[in-house]
């Protein structure tokens, strides 16, 4: 390891509203205020400025506040109502834990709270939450590198961007078409955020375990590099038995390392894996095809699935049924486009793992095309449909229309699947053979 180094640190934003209640577990000093804060606060804006009041009183406004432990070992702090899952089908609030700093911004009107930590701190976190703390050792030193790895290539692009004279635009609307796509460019005043958006990450609120600890230790600072460039390790909970292009899920960008993997280690057979024309499309999304991720296997899927995860059973092929008057409901409400009555869903384009990346949507009222992949799983569900690589089946009679969603797999598709690499350790891989199935002629390096 190269001691010079020192490991980074990072600023992840937590939660915003208009007021935000957290309670300081040991003294903490803060900004323009010397005595030392603890307890339960509540902090507030008043002209555009945050204040922060409990028990002892107030804290003088300031544009922006941040609360340093004074014994970073065993203070913390409980942040209350903290959403999770926002906008999916478990979402809920929470109280979370957390070590390190607090800080406290303005953003769009109302306060922004932010945790300052260590990257190796916080991904003690990110892996209990992602997965279960008591996952195989290779999977947990996969998820190790990858998540440092893509926090890390996040934040040198936070910073190019920064340095950039252009607005980084991910949103392209036309007459008839919108392509959007979602990623962390959302994020301006601090790396990442806490949620799925990102990461999950929250806090010490998530058990974790010795083994954790040992996994994040014994890969301390390794990422996977190509051609010297820390890379953008995506992640995401089932490809389906094909994993997808960068390009086709975000900007245009083609990395090589993140290529069209087959999710085995060999050829399903029986199926054609031009995954673009609709016919094989079709064929695979109805087919049960081998692959790491095609599994049942409750002791090798508890590892991925928190409990949460857990209330969704049905990933590696799956269904949705829409009667024509909830689908155009849901369309208009999600879109913010009134459509009239949906007509129709028409595939335009596939990516590798047929994942759509173009969607025409037909109605009464009005025609449109949506695109990317997340902006068509926005689309067609009141949370996100579980991924964009469907087929639709129309059944109508003289009263109604009835609309079935046939699909493949859990998430974007893009760099890792999380199901894959567990079954992958449960059959003995180790934890670098896993990274180089999904990130080919990527190299492991120890970049601290």
């Amino acid at each position: 390891m190269n001691s010079e180094r020192k490991v980074p640190e990072i600023q992840v934003g937590i939660l915003s509203g208009e007021e935000i209640f957290f309670t300081l577990n040991g003294p903490f000093q803060t900004t323009g205020h010397s005595p030392a804060i603890e307890g339960r606060c509540r902090a507030f804006c008043s002209d555009n400025k945050i204040w922060v009041e409990n028990d002892a009183g107030k804290v003088e406004g300031m544009s922006e506040h941040i609360f340093s432990p004074y014994n970073e070992k065993t203070a913390s702090f409980t942040v209350h109502s903290v959403i999770i899952g926002v906008n999916f089908h478990w979402e809920r609030s929470e109280d979370q834990v957390f070590r390190g700093k607090l800080r406290l911004i303005i953003e769009d009107n109302k306060i922004t709270l932010v945790n300052i930590l260590s990257v190796e701190e916080y991904l003690v976190s990110v892996i209990s939450s992602e997965m279960s703390a008591t996952s195989s050792e290779e999977l947990l030193k996969t998820h190790a590198v990858i998540s440092r790895g893509w926090l890390l290539a996040q934040m040198n692009k936070r910073g190019i961007l920064s340095r950039g004279t252009e607005r980084y635009n991910a949103c392209f609307i036309t007459g008839d078409e919108i392509v959007k796509w979602y990623d962390r460019e959302d994020h301006i005043n601090y790396d990442v955020c806490a949620d799925d958006h990102c990461q999950r990450y929250q806090g010490i609120t998530r058990a974790s375990t010795p083994s954790v600890e040992k996994a994040i230790s014994e890969t301390s600072g390794e990422v996977l590099t190509f051609n010297g460039i820390i890379c953008d390790t995506r992640y995401y909970k089932c490809c389906g038995g094909v994993s997808e292009l960068f390009e086709n899920v975000w900007e245009p960008v083609n990395h090589p390392y993140i290529r069209s993997i087959i999710d085995n280690d060999r050829m399903p057979e029986g199926y054609n894996i031009n995954l673009k024309d609709e016919i094989n499309a079709k064929l695979w999304i109805t087919g049960n095809p081998e692959a790491f991720c095609n599994s049942t296997d409750k002791k090798v899927l508890t590892q991925v699935l928190n409990d949460y995860d857990q209330e969704t059973n049905d990933f590696f092929r799956w269904k949705v049924k829409y009667s024509q008057a909830d689908l155009s409901d849901i369309v208009k409400a999600r879109t913010g486009i009134d459509f009239g009555i949906v007509t129709d869903l028409i595939p335009l384009e596939r990516g590798v793992s047929g994942r759509i990346k173009r969607l025409r949507i037909e109605g009464s009222e009005k025609t449109m095309i949506i695109g990317k992949e997340l902006e068509i799983r926005k689309a067609l569900s009141r949370t996100h449909l579980y991924s964009s690589c469907f087929f639709v089946e129309k059944l109508s009679d003289k009263s109604s229309v009835l609309f079935t969603l046939n699909g493949a797999g859990w998430g974007h598709g893009v760099g890792l699947c999380q199901i894959g690499a567990a079954v992958m350790g449960s059959k003995g891989y180790k934890y670098q053979e896993i990274l180089m199935h999904y990130f080919r002629d990527a190299l492991l390096e120890r970049r601290y």
